[in-house]
């Protein structure tokens, strides 16, 4: 049975398309979640111009 490196050598691009994509769609999940957080946030009902910490 050939191990894996075998069966990812050359195999029509596939893999050298998951080393691309998957990086680019972690990061996309990464984005899509902070900028979910931060509108939930947003939405507490305190001022937009008020942080915490600040006066």
């Amino acid at each position: 049975m050939p191990g894996l490196g075998v069966i990812l050598a050359h195999q029509g691009g596939w893999d050298e398309a998951l080393v691309v994509a998957v990086p680019l769609l972690l990061f996309a999940g990464l984005l899509w979640a902070a900028t979910r957080r931060a509108a939930s946030h947003d939405d507490d009902g305190a001022p937009a111009d008020h942080q915490a910490g600040r006066p």
